[in-house]
């Protein structure tokens, strides 16, 4: 028997052992994959139907691209069926309430009907989004310092999901809602920076809630839930000294389809840019448990030092309104800094080893670095259709390019030096105050075409 011969008959040993032969893609899919691809498929052509006459070609093309890519996401991870059926079905509720029975749309119904009012009109949704991350963050914590450790986590991981249905929700009644006070105010809500923070929020705590299940643990999630729910603070007091809740009109720049593209990539980023940069402090917290020289424990001070000096940041806005606000949370953030400084060695036995808390890190900002690249390259034609050019250096083009270049420097270290422990960890963090500089600072402190976008 020659080799080849012998080869084939290994083969076909390994495939009657059920070994060797692996079902097709297609042959793995079970009865709800498939229903949940029909469910997609029928909204798809529903939405056709209904609105295809005032869609333009280019929002055709991206509703028919929507479609499959769904299914294939809801194939990918089934958590995500269960999600999109969720929020479909309470969204679809949302808009049938608004109805009235001469069927015209009331938005004042928001403040009639029991189930708008107090839970899925898009403020109601995202208020309970907003508590509930917060709840979500605190049992994830005290499942750090408790026996029943696994429990807490546990609701704080299922806490986290319905906060992320409730943002969804809250996003797509927000659109609807926009739609309905006139036909020139519509648009999707990723246009200011309430409605991107609700991006932010709900996204990352998607992509975590992926490396929770991917990785069989919940013990990152202490750390990873502190960023959105830091974000979740900026929110409500943005909500309170701008009213930002309330609808607007769209500028002429973002009136743009590419706007639904570009911003959406970048808010992958920008969340998935966190989370590694949240696993690095865990990280580096893990790592300097037993230490007791002050500057080995350089991490917290940091940490402290950025949380107890924003409400300086915003010292302008706070002594307008708010100031109270910030007041407790300088209070809140000395609480979270000194229970980490006193509890961490108890924290460096919950967390996962160091080895998957690098893998996580540098799996976040690989998928962030991807979507970051995608996302300035559509803003350079975004830019090309409304100034005219392509590049322009405006104070945001120029940081975006900063922080896809420490990116870039940092994976090109990872995967042809080897770059990993504590370096990496500190890169990363030093990277998230890059990319918040890039995000909100520019807004803050310089001028450019983007000042559409400041505080």
């Amino acid at each position: 028997m020659n080799t080849a011969t012998a080869n084939q008959t290994i083969e076909l040993k390994k495939g009657r052992g059920g070994q060797g032969l692996e079902p097709s893609y297609f042959a793995r899919r079970n009865v709800w994959d498939w229903l949940f691809a029909a469910l997609v498929v029928a909204g798809t052509a529903i939405a056709f139907a209904l609105y295809g006459s005032v869609m333009d070609g280019y929002e055709k093309a991206i509703l028919a691209g929507v479609a499959p890519s769904l299914i294939w996401l809801g194939w990918f991870w089934r958590p995500l069926q269960a999600l999109g059926v969720a929020v479909a079905a309470f969204a679809l509720l949302a808009i049938w309430l608004y109805q009235t029975p001469a069927g015209t749309a009331d938005l004042a119904r928001a403040d009639q009907m029991f189930m708008l009012k107090y839970f899925i009109s898009s403020q109601s949704a995202i208020l309970w989004m907003s508590m509930l991350f917060f709840m979500s963050t605190a049992f994830y914590w005290t499942g750090m310092f408790t026996r029943a450790g696994d429990t807490f986590e546990l609701l704080g991981s299922r806490l986290a999901w319905v906060a992320v249905t409730l943002a969804l929700i809250g996003t797509m009644v927000r659109w609807y809602e926009s739609h309905q006070i006139g036909p020139d105010i519509g648009h999707i809500p990723v246009s200011n920076l309430y409605e991107v923070f609700v991006l932010f929020c709900w996204m990352t705590a998607a992509f975590y809630l992926y490396y929770e299940d991917q990785y069989k643990t919940r013990r990152m999630g202490a750390f990873v839930m502190l960023v959105v729910s830091a974000a979740v603070g900026f929110l409500l007091w943005y909500t309170v000294i701008r009213e930002a809740h309330e609808i607007q009109p769209l500028v002429p720049a973002l009136q743009s389809w590419w706007m639904k593209l570009h911003v959406p990539a970048n808010f992958i980023g920008y969340g998935t840019f966190a989370i590694a940069a949240m696993l690095a402090f865990a990280y580096l917290i893990k790592q300097s448990a037993s230490e007791t020289r002050w500057y080995k424990l350089a991490p917290l001070w940091v940490l402290g030092l950025v949380l107890c000096l924003e409400p300086i940041v915003f010292r302008q806005s706070a002594a307008e309104k708010g100031g109270s606000y910030w007041f407790v949370y300088f209070g809140v953030s000395a609480l979270i800094v000194a229970t980490i400084m006193f509890g961490r060695k108890r924290i460096a036995e919950r967390l996962p080893s160091f080895e998957v808390l690098d893998d996580v890190m540098y799996k976040a900002i690989a998928v962030g670095f991807a979507f970051f690249t995608i996302a300035t390259v559509l803003g350079a034609l975004w830019a090309a259709e409304a100034w005219g050019g392509y590049w322009s250096w405006d104070p945001k083009e120029t940081w975006a390019l900063i922080v896809w270049l420490n990116y870039a420097a940092w994976l090109h270290m990872r995967l042809m030096k080897g770059l990993r422990g504590t370096v990496a960890a500190w890169w990363a963090l030093v990277g998230l105050a890059v990319t918040t500089f890039a995000f909100l600072g520019v807004n803050m402190f310089l001028s450019g075409l983007h000042s559409y976008g400041e505080l």
